[in-house]
Parts: structure tokens; C-alpha cells; sequence
């Protein structure tokens, strides 16, 4: 029986998104759980998976259009179905016929009504983009009319304003001003020797990425409404690279765990121990979850992502190990589903790799707390009363005053210390 797939709200409080692209045709199956579309959001590009096996009818809205959460996109069947009169069928499903499939434009307060544009035919050409291509445009001092748009009808998209900020000719440097001294001659200011070429910039502008664009946003938000603390502890990690060691004998590359799996399971252990902390901040009330839910850090060329990985604490450190690398895999293509990257309590981020000793995170909204971790370093220890090398790991747990307060953090922490140094516990 044909159906009405319309555009997911991808993200929480989204009106609208972009249907980046179509992954199956018109007329193709596809199974359940394939790939259908591509819907571009501000923190990602999330795939659309089909609920269950069926055949594409019908595209009712091209690839590169913003689309309104809720809109009919496509109309799809049951596998080795076929229609000869989609327009009826439309009309059937209560859709009526698709004419137009673009979201159409807001208008701005200088554009003249209908009528005046009927009435005089001789004005300028109304431009038809996205919103945020017109917010981007404005923010990089285009003019929108001036672009040439890549979307249907000419619609002008994120994408042309991006090409067109990136072809934009640097600007000229500006002539060099004459000082005369008290003789008359001229006298040249000392500063930087010019660039070699004449009128090159001295910088390059990259523009900004829709994830970058959005973190930034949501970072600076968190540090505004966010009353931010900070504990910090030294942790003994022998136990837990013996352990890891122990745990990649015998095994190949892909298939190793890492510090950063042992870590984000002893944050979900340590968030069962001490639930007070397992919790969100919303206007009305302190949000408290039955699962620990934790979110991972993942750099991509796009920006920052934080997948979330469900109840780390109820998968075995092998099959948790294997669920890291997967999402950060599709995160890193672009390829995250939209449930992935909504939820959590507290996000997991690993500087180690890139040899930081410690370092200070900033909480990604809505989490109630951000885990940073440093290397493991060899480092003098007191043991009984005796100095001896030890494999030291630095973490700084930042905390959302709001719904958690500093003892609650503590017990958190020494909870989280617990594992990391008596880690056979991490994989009970």
C-alpha cells in the first residue's frame, strides 16, 4: 500500500532542513534499515533509513531544496509495487498535487506585495534562497541578488554562497602613505616587509562549515547560561594499561580496545554509582535518566561531533570498542543517524592521542558535565612511603552548576577514580 514519507524533524526544535541528496531512485527498492536519503542539518549530514522493505514511487522534492519538517517528500510502496497515476494518488493520500516542492521563500520587508510586482513588471527580479543562505550572505557582506543559486529554479543554497565567498578576490593592500621629513624627502613607515606578490592577501578566509558554525553557537551559549566548575584529579593508570595490554593479546589492530573505550565505561559505571549527576538542566525541573548515556567527542573535517553511544555500562568492553569506532567512522563521513547525536548526561573527550598532558572542556549543552583526559605519563609517585615511576593519567571533570552541585561532582569522580585504578571492575 503507498505511502507518504515526509521530511523527519532530524533535530530537536528544527522547522526546516535540506535534503541534501537521494540515495535511491525512482522506481528502485530498497530493505529496511537501507539508506533513502541524505537530510543536512547544522550539526551533521544524517541518512533517512526506511522503516521497512519497500520500492521509491515517486520523488516529490529534488535534491538541494530546503524542505519544511513534515512536508511530503516522496511517496513509497510495498516491494514490486507499481502506480500509473501518481497525481491521483496524491490526491487520495490527501497530499494533492505537488507542484511546487521547494519551501517557499519568507518574505523579506523590502520585497513589494503581488500586487506591486504585477503592476510594474519593469522592477528587480525577485531571488529565490534558503534562509540561511541569505543569513550567510548578509553575514559575509554578499548581495544575495548578486549570486548565481545552484537549487531548483535558481534557488540560491548554503553551498553558493560558500563557493562565493571563497571565490571572492582577496582585497588589495592599501598604498603605502609618504611621510615627508623636515628636509622633504620622503619617509617610508618601518613595519612588515609586503607580500611577495603585489596585492596578496596576508590570510587566507575559510568559510565557515555548517557543524563548525553550529558548535560555535552552542559554545558560546553553554559558557553564557552554563555556571561552570571544575575538579581535577591525577589518577594511577597502571592497572588499566596492564589491563588493556592483556585485553589486545593475540588480537589484530582493528579489533583492539583502547584507553578511550576503557574510560567511557568506567564514565557510565561511575554515573550508575552516583545518578545524582546523570541528570539535565531544563527551565521546569532537573531531568533525571534511568540509563547513563554518554556522549563521545569526535573531530571531524567538518568540526566537532558528539555521537552517543546508549548505556555504555551494559556492552561488553569488546562489543563497546566496536560501537566507538563505528560512530566515529560515520561521523567522520558525514553518515550519523539523528538519534545518535540527541541525548546524554556527560560527554567523554580524549586529547591523549595527540600527547596533552590536561586540559578544560567546555560542556556541550544539554549534558550536565564533560570528562576531559589527558595522556598517561610515566611520573614520579609516592608508594608506601616510597618514590617510585608511576603511569599517571590527568582528567578535569567541567560541571553544570545548575542541576549538580560540587559534592555531587566529588562523589562522581572518586567513583570514576575507583575504576580507572582497580580496573577489573570496568569489565564486570
Amino acid at each position: 500500500m503507498a505511502r507518504i514519507l515526509r521530511m523527519p524533524e532530524v533535530a530537536a526544535d528544527t522547522a526546516e532542513a535540506m535534503l541534501a541528496d537521494w540515495l535511491v531512485g525512482e522506481a528502485d527498492e530498497f530493505a529496511a534499515a537501507d539508506p533513502i536519503a541524505t537530510v543536512e542539518t547544522e550539526k551533521a549530514a544524517v541518512e533517512i533509513e526506511a522503516d521497512v522493505a519497500g520500492v521509491l514511487l515517486k520523488l516529490l522534492v529534488p535534491a538541494g531544496a530546503q524542505v519544511e519538517v513534515g512536508s511530503p517528500i516522496a511517496v513509497l510502496g510495498e516491494p514490486g509495487e507499481s502506480v500509473a497515476d501518481v497525481d491521483a494518488l496524491l490526491v487520495s493520500l490527501g497530499v494533492g498535487v505537488v507542484t511546487d516542492p521547494v519551501l517557499p521563500e519568507r518574505r523579506d520587508v523590502e520585497d513589494p506585495p503581488p500586487a506591486a510586482a504585477a503592476a510594474e513588471p519593469q522592477g528587480p527580479v525577485r531571488v529565490f534562497a534558503s534562509p540561511l543562505a541569505r543569513r550567510l550572505a548578509a553575514e559575509a557582506g554578499l548581495e544575495i541578488e548578486r549570486l548565481r543559486g545552484s537549487g531548483p529554479r535558481g534557488r540560491v543554497l548554503r553551498r553558493d554562497v560558500e563557493q562565493a565567498v571563497a571565490d571572492r578576490p582577496a582585497p588589495a593592500a592599501p598604498p603605502a602613505v609618504q611621510e615627508l621629513d623636515g628636509r622633504g624627502r620622503a619617509e617610508l613607515p618601518a613595519g612588515p616587509e609586503a607580500p611577495d606578490r603585489a596585492g596578496e592577501a596576508p590570510y587566507e578566509e575559510v568559510p565557515h562549515t555548517r557543524i563548525r558554525r553550529a558548535t560555535a553557537s552552542r559554545l558560546v551559549r553553554s559558557k553564557q547560561e552554563a555556571p561552570h566548575f571544575y575538579l581535577r584529579a591525577a589518577l594511577r593508570a597502571d592497572r588499566l594499561m596492564a589491563l588493556r595490554e592483556e585485553l589486545n593479546a593475540g588480537v589484530d589492530k582493528a579489533g583492539r580496545v583502547s584507553v578511550n573505550d576503557l574510560v567511557v565505561r568506567a564514565a557510565a559505571l561511575a554515573g550508575r554509582e552516583v545518578p545524582d549527576l546523570n541528570v539535565t538542566w531544563t527551565d521546569a525541573a532537573v531531568r533525571r535518566y534511568r540509563t547513563v548515556d554518554v556522549a563521545v567527542a569526535v573531530s571531524t573535517d567538518q568540526g566537532l561531533l558528539t555521537p552517543v553511544v546508549r548505556d555504555p555500562a551494559g556492552q561488553p568492553i569488546g562489543a563497546l570498542a566496536s560501537t566507538l569506532r563505528e560512530a566515529a567512522a560515520r561521523a567522520r563521513a558525514g553518515r550519523l543517524r539523528p538519534d545518535e547525536l540527541e541525548g546524554g548526561s556527560i560527554c567523554v573527550t580524549n586529547l591523549g592521542m595527540y600527547d596533552v598532558d590536561e586540559f578544560a572542556a567546555i560542556i556541550n549543552p544539554p549534558h550536565a558535565a564533560i570528562l576531559a583526559v589527558g595522556a598517561v605519563r610515566e611520573e614520579p609517585v609516592v608508594e608506601a612511603g616510597s618514590i617510585v615511576v608511576g603511569r599517571v593519567m590527568r582528567v578535569t571533570l567541567s560541571v553544570d552548576h545548575r542541576p549538580v552541585d560540587g559534592a555531587v561532582a566529588a562523589r562522581w569522580l572518586t567513583a570514576f577514580r575507583g575504576l580507572v585504578e582497580h580496573p577489573i571492575r570496568i569489565l564486570g
